[in-house]
């Protein structure tokens, strides 16, 4: 189920990655990993649009993503870092309401997009794609709960 790196333009070193704040790094992990789960499933033969969308959601939702984080958690998955900017993710106060969950699993859902958005801002290509692989097999095994 390898999803490979996309062909696209990989942060240079100008964004000092280590300063910016959880909310930004989730930023960024959200769109990186939505551009992951688009590609694995387009590439996994999913072409309509409304099958597409309905298909991402799976991936993207806060409790899927929540449930992943859970998951790499009690499995040690992350290393000493990840582990510490997913603390940073999830403590960080967004300012906002989650409309269709609750506050912790959007807390752990903030943290998994954080650590996605640190390794990508890191370069760390390979680990990247083990972490994304990772969470697209806990989904696609139901090892985790979805939206």
């Amino acid at each position: 189920m390898e999803t490979g790196l996309i062909n696209m333009n990989l942060p240079d070193k100008k964004v000092d990655y280590k300063q910016l704040n959880s909310l930004a790094l989730a930023y960024i992990g959200d769109a990186v990993y939505d551009v992951f789960i688009r590609h694995y499933l387009l590439q996994n033969g999913k072409t309509r649009p409304h099958r597409l969308h309905r298909e991402a959601t799976r991936f993207v939702s806060a409790k899927a993503q929540s449930g992943v984080l859970k998951k790499m958690i009690e499995e040690n998955f992350l290393n000493e870092e990840e582990m510490n900017v997913m603390k940073r993710g999830r403590n960080a106060k967004s300012g906002t309401i989650p409309k269709n969950t609750d506050v912790l699993t959007y807390r752990h859902s903030t943290a998994f997009e954080a650590v996605i958005g640190w390794v990508y801002l890191a370069n760390e290509h390979n680990r990247l794609t083990e972490i994304i692989d990772e969470a697209i097999n806990k989904i696609e095994t139901g090892g985790v709960g979805t939206a």
